[in-house]
């Protein structure tokens, strides 16, 4: 069923369009909520928050159309307004529209033509929210979940899924943008961020290519995470293409001397997924934790610039497919036992 706001200052307004509509509102296919001015239909959008459309005079006391108009492009994007006023000279008909109006309507009214025309806003509105919902249901938020996010969904199956915490087989990478602290702090806040944005774009169509996903971005560094089949293979794969790719961006125009390289630390296990953080704060991550987490994130430190580092469970599970050196015993934090590292040339 389609809410509909009629906001009009003309009294009688309310009985012709029940009158009009008396058919649609005895099946159930419209309602329709009323409202004597644009001050007024705000306050009846706060209790009806699921109005589909506002119909609206232009001409009204205490707040007119097209102020309710800008209004409610600020408040209610999804609402779609028609104005239905007298005033129909070309200059309210360009403001209105200006201001997000769907569609203009003269009076007297042509109760016809308004039909034909809530049926087409109606349809619109519900092609917007149909494709809202196939946004919010598209997997890529399973990646940043929080209550927020799950109420908005609005479905508690998919709330009980993305909930559920597990033990997973994945890998993990690690790759930081070396010595790019420097750039920040010699260039401006908006230089810095832009420079970062577009090496991080690089990076991340590298990882999405080979079914990768971004977990979080750590300052100048990525977290990503590869799962299903052959997702060491894939991970490494996306690595050395990242590294390739970086090191053949063009030399930065203008004042700033930086040679972009990244290290990369790269690790294959167990590990626990599940939504970690502070209810009290509102902030929830899907994300995946423990040793192996940790490992990946250890071998990136100590990786030198240009250097895709694995250590030798890895190398045994691939070197059949990579070419890789062996670097010797490196000592990682919080590990008592010096560890064997490979590094992945190709």
């Amino acid at each position: 069923m389609a809410k509909i706001l009629v906001a009009d200052d003309e009294v009688d307004l309310e009985m012709l369009i029940k009158q009009k509509f008396r058919q649609k509102i005895r099946e159930q296919e419209y309602e329709f909520v009323f409202a004597v001015n644009g001050k007024d239909a705000l306050d009846k959008i706060l209790l009806h928050p699921d109005i589909d459309i506002v119909l609206s005079d232009i001409n009204m006391p205490e707040m007119d159309g097209l102020t309710l108009l800008s209004r409610l492009s600020e408040s209610s994007p999804l609402i779609k307004s028609v104005i239905v006023s007298a005033y129909g000279d070309m200059e309210n008909i360009r403001t209105a529209m200006n201001r997000g109006a769907f569609d203009f309507i003269t009076k007297p009214i042509n109760f016809e033509d308004l039909s034909l025309t809530m049926e087409k806003t109606i349809k619109h509105v519900a092609q917007i929210r149909e494709t809202l919902k196939a946004i919010r249901e598209n997997s890529i938020l399973k990646m940043y979940v929080d209550e927020t996010v799950l109420n908005f969904m609005g479905s508690r199956e998919f709330e009980s899924s993305l909930m559920a915490n597990e033990s997973v087989q994945a890998t993990i990478v690690f790759i930081d943008i070396c010595s790019f602290t420097s750039i920040s702090e010699n260039e401006s806040p908006d230089a810095v961020v832009k420079l970062l944005n577009s090496y991080f774009e690089v990076m991340v169509k590298e990882i999405i290519a080979q079914g990768g996903y971004i977990d979080k971005f750590i300052g100048d560094a990525i977290m990503a995470v590869f799962r299903g089949d052959f997702h060491l293979d894939r991970a490494i794969d996306s690595c050395v293409a990242v590294r390739n790719k970086i090191d053949s961006l063009p030399i930065l125009p203008g004042q700033i001397s930086f040679i972009p390289k990244v290290s990369i630390g790269i690790n294959s296990g167990e590990m626990i997924s599940g939504n970690i953080g502070s209810a009290t704060l509102r902030r929830l991550d899907y994300t995946v934790i423990g040793d192996t987490v940790n490992i990946a994130q250890r071998l990136q430190s100590v990786a030198g610039p240009g250097q895709i580092l694995i250590n030798e469970i890895s190398y045994n599970k691939v070197k059949e497919s990579f070419n890789c050196m062996k670097v010797g015993e490196v000592s990682l934090k919080h590990k008592a036992d010096p560890v064997i590292v490979y590094e992945v040339l190709d």
